[in-house]
């Protein structure tokens, strides 16, 4: 073999073992960094169940009470809950209910008022079934979320909110019941 070949045979094992010191030294880098960012703080995102809300103030509790009406007596509407106690910024769920009590589809929606009207301002629905029209069929029973947040801002002398929908027939929009025409041609 000449001296070339054996030159660069043992650069190439050189270079396998440099290679493969650095990958583990790579390797071994991930529980250091690891460790430095839980000592220091640095990097939460290495442990998510210690993520906190900061936006919750847990020195307050706000009583949201829940109420319901229905317009024109077509609807069964209640809440299931009648209140439910909150910290200001903590995100909650309520459930109301809808029934149609006439023998025909019907489309309704749900109007919103709260009490005290200043209250408005600070209550922060994430989901609602107000935001759409509601068609239920005959007899039909439904549950609908409703997910809030009162606003951390909401002065400290409000201490009780009352949310209160009022479901309403949607007028010229009574559904059709299946394969029933308008009248109107398309």
């Amino acid at each position: 073999m000449s001296e070339i070949a054996r030159e660069n045979r043992r650069l190439l094992g050189r270079l396998i073992v440099g290679s493969l010191v650095m990958f583990g030294f790579g390797f071994l880098l991930v529980p250091f960094y690891e460790k430095i960012c839980e000592v220091t703080g640095i990097n939460r995102i290495v442990q998510p169940d210690r993520v906190a809300n900061t936006q919750v103030d847990a020195a307050r509790l706000i009583t949201v009470e829940f109420d319901a009406n229905s317009h024109d007596g077509a609807w069964d509407f209640r809440p299931l809950q009648g209140a439910l106690r909150v910290h200001p910024g903590e995100l909650a769920t309520v459930v109301y209910e809808v029934a149609n009590t006439r023998r025909e589809p019907m489309t309704g929606q749900a109007v919103p008022s709260y009490g005290p009207p200043q209250a408005a301002q600070y209550f922060r629905k994430m989901e609602c079934f107000c935001f759409a029209q509601q068609t239920l069929e005959a007899g039909e029973r439904r549950t609908m979320p409703v997910a809030f947040v009162v606003d951390p801002d909401l002065p400290a002398d409000v201490k009780t909110i009352t949310l209160s929908y009022t479901f309403f027939e949607v007028e010229g929009r009574r559904a059709r019941a299946p394969g029933v025409e308008s009248g109107h041609g398309s």
